[in-house]
């Protein structure tokens, strides 16, 4: 199977490059998603999938890093946590609802690349990120789109 690429959002007061460097084995889960056509993108991903890391709700928006994903889809323990604001009582053990992913850092940019500055980019004009309205915190990339953007670097 081919690699995929996607894009992965996070607030940077949440959770940024920075943290996912620092994590034991530079790695973490992507728990917390609760959207499903996310969800969907997150079980379509494989080991060894790239990931464009990018710092929503930052001043400025920006794409600041990569990272690989290394765990395929498995049920996110935190729709079953009642003290979780991720709890979903409708989801249980037997049916669960919610997913996620292990992703390992590979590297920071060597410099963000902006919302702003990817919206110039005519090869980039197609992204999802880039489409009014689109909120979604994990979102496939092509591979057209990833070495366009990387290209800025």
């Amino acid at each position: 199977m081919a690699m995929r690429y996607w894009l992965m959002k996070s607030e940077p007061s949440t959770f940024s490059i920075d943290d996912l460097q620092n994590a034991p084995h530079q790695t973490t889960c992507w728990d917390g998603v609760r959207n499903y056509q996310a969800r969907n993108y997150m079980r379509e991903m494989a080991v060894g999938d790239l990931v464009l890391f990018y710092h929503s709700n930052a001043n400025p928006p920006a794409v600041v890093g990569i990272a690989e994903v290394v765990k395929t889809a498995y049920p996110d323990p935190t729709q079953f946590d009642k003290k979780s604001k991720y709890y979903d009582p409708a989801s249980s053990p037997a049916n669960p609802r919610w997913e996620m992913v292990d992703i390992k850092f590979v590297r920071k940019l060597s410099r963000p690349l902006s919302l702003q500055e990817l919206r110039k980019e005519r090869a980039l004009r197609n992204m999802l990120l880039l489409q009014k309205g689109s909120r979604l915190s994990v979102q496939p990339v092509s591979q057209e789109e990833w070495d366009s953007l990387l290209k800025l670097e």
